[in-house]
């Protein structure tokens, strides 16, 4: 009997083709997987499918046999400014709405399912059995810097902004690594001021591991990765392991699961009702500007207490 004649089938796009993502970039060589989020005209805000994409290409990286070290950073002027709430964060009604209204049994779902919210993507980074390094530039600010402390090594640029300023409207921390990271008297400091730090500051406060002029930026990190990538995989993995497993021990995963929960409340009580009103009314730079204008901080900062705009990645 005569066989048909197999065509051969197409390959499918896979997680590491550049062509599969929305809003990232992936790249390997030398032994490094290269992670770029890639919304440089909005700071690289977080808006669907981003977190799904963040977790697929660390996990791509984690199956790459020739990748033992993952470095995540931000195109243009960047590393990312937090959740995209222009135009009243209806990027994710589909996950939070109920007939144009706030369904709080539906935020409440979105933001424990680990399939679903978040912050269990960007966990994907803690979980990694390989090391993950963030690179951080200009603004890193909000659900941004819950991604970025989620790495394994934080290097900033000392000119760099990493804050929270949820703090004092419409959020909560996400990840809790803020907490785990500064300690109890910094960690109150911050949480209740939201107050950002410099790039140098976080270094200094020990919220990151280091900080350098932006032009050593790309450099640095790239040198850290290198000796990573030197030593055995499962030694790496390894180390990994037993210091996630003691942050583990302390409670972590609770800690995460409270936190989104109180992030949905905050973004629905009559104040930051009024403050989603008057954003889309008078656009989001009106109550960005309201609500830091007492601090003098972010945007409201001097200019020489904010990040440096010719500073600016290119993938």
């Amino acid at each position: 009997m005569k066989r048909k004649p197999v065509r051969a089938k197409k390959p499918a796009a896979r997680s590491g083709d550049r062509a599969r993502y929305e809003t990232l970039l992936y790249d390997a060589a030398d032994s490094i997987a290269t992670i770029t989020l890639n919304r440089p005209e909005r700071l690289n805000t977080i808006v669907p499918p981003m977190p799904d994409e963040i977790e697929a290409a660390v996990n791509w990286a984690i199956r790459a046999p020739d990748v033992k070290v993952i470095v995540l950073r931000g195109a243009g002027r960047s590393f990312c400014a937090g959740f995209d709430f222009a135009g009243g964060f209806h990027h994710w009604d589909e996950q939070i709405m109920t007939d144009g209204k706030w369904d709080p049994g539906k935020d409440f779902i979105f933001a424990t399912a680990p399939s679903l919210a978040p912050v269990p993507k960007f966990m994907s980074l803690w979980r990694s059995p390989k090391p993950v390094i963030a690179q951080v530039h200009g603004w890193c600010v909000g659900g941004g810097s819950d991604l970025a402390l989620c790495a394994d090594l934080v290097i900033a640029s000392e000119d760099a902004r990493i804050g929270t300023p949820y703090s004092r409207m419409w959020g909560c921390y996400l990840s809790g690594m803020w907490l785990y990271r500064l300690g109890l008297t910094r960690a109150k400091q911050f949480a209740l001021t939201g107050k950002p730090l410099s790039g140098a500051e976080a270094a200094e406060f020990g919220l990151i591991n280091q900080a350098v002029p932006f032009e050593r930026l790309e450099e640095t990190v790239r040198g850290a990765a290198r000796e990573l990538a030197s030593i055995p995989l499962s030694q790496l993995a390894a180390m990994k392991l037993i210091v996630n497993q003691a942050f583990e021990n302390m409670g972590l995963a609770s800690t995460q699961t409270l936190g989104p929960i109180l992030d949905g409340l905050m973004r629905n009580t009559p104040d930051a009702a009024a403050f989603i009103e008057k954003a889309n009314r008078e656009g989001v730079g009106a109550v960005v500007s309201a609500r830091d204008k007492p601090f003098g901080d972010y945007s409201q900062a001097p200019r020489e207490c904010q990040p440096n705009p010719r500073n600016i990645i290119r993938p």
